[in-house]
């Protein structure tokens, strides 16, 4: 990512300008005749000298660290959108934002409800299950039985057999190496945190199967594809499989609809009558 000198000087001297001394309790003075705060009181509050913050308002600094940005924007007062601007226009990846985590917000819950036809699940972007409809509990089964700890598609994919089942033999591999690729891809962007690094170490000391595909560093975020599925109940139901994201990329919302024209209509019409009561195990 390149950095944009003369775009980042014009931000920052705009963002200075734009800031009243009392805002940031500093005293406005009777013969101030800068708007904004002065540079000099902008480097105090940012713990850096005044020739630095000229320079970088003249572009003719060196890059700025990223810890030097996250001083310049507390001093600034910038929201988070200005944050990511700043960190963008120096040539640096944005930091991660808060994170909901296992919080589903109400509105998702509604929206989740609302999909009464189509199976539709709520997952972190490490692969937590958080919430699913009632046909994709019909689909895939209730996951009630199982601890929360344990609540993870790739955790239950790599060590219970039972899992994979549903699935023609023939796309184990193929689905097996979809899953840690988009776990590489989650990890990477969140920095290779607590909870990934943790859910990765859990993995590799589980599954060689997991150990093996990590050390090929594959990387795809899991966004489409088609997907077949064995129902004890109805049969072989196929869909094409859709992932929503979150703004902040850390929760997904996973559609599974029958490609136009196909059985499957018909399959989902029937599991729709049936109900969750019949899918007598869990097996995603």
């Amino acid at each position: 990512m390149k950095m944009d000198r003369a775009k980042l000087a014009d931000f920052l001297r705009r963002s200075r300008e734009r800031l009243r001394p009392e805002e940031v309790g500093l005293a406005a003075g009777p013969r101030r005749r800068t708007p904004g705060l002065r540079r000099e009181e902008l480097a105090q509050l940012a713990g850096v000298s005044a020739d630095y913050v000229m320079r970088l308002e003249q572009a003719r600094s060196s890059q700025p660290s990223t810890q030097l940005l996250a001083a310049l924007a507390q001093a600034l007062r910038l929201t988070e959108d200005e944050r990511d601007h700043l960190h963008l226009l120096a040539g640096h990846r944005p930091p991660e934002g808060a994170r909901a985590g296992n919080h589903v917000r109400p509105s998702l819950l509604y929206l989740l409800d609302r999909l009464g036809d189509t199976p539709a699940q709520l997952l972190t972007d490490l692969g937590d299950l958080l919430a699913q409809n009632a046909m994709a509990e019909a689909l895939f089964g209730c996951v009630c039985t199982i601890e929360e700890p344990d609540r993870n598609i790739l955790w239950r994919w790599f060590t219970d057999p039972l899992v994979r089942e549903p699935y023609p033999v023939e796309a184990h591999d193929h689905l097996g190496r979809l899953h840690v690729a988009d776990l590489r891809a989650a990890a990477t962007r969140r920095g290779y945190d607590l909870p990934s690094t943790a859910l990765i170490d859990r993995l590799e000391a589980a599954s060689p199967e997991f150990a093996a595909l990590w050390q090929r560093h594959e990387v795809a975020i899991r966004r489409d594809s088609r997907l077949r599925v064995m129902h004890p109940a109805i049969g072989l139901i196929e869909f094409d499989f859709e992932m929503l994201q979150t703004q902040a990329a850390d929760q997904r919302l996973r559609l599974f609809t029958p490609p136009p024209g196909s059985t499957s209509i018909e399959a989902l019409d029937r599991l729709r009558l049936i109900g969750p009561e019949t899918a007598h195990r869990s097996h995603r």
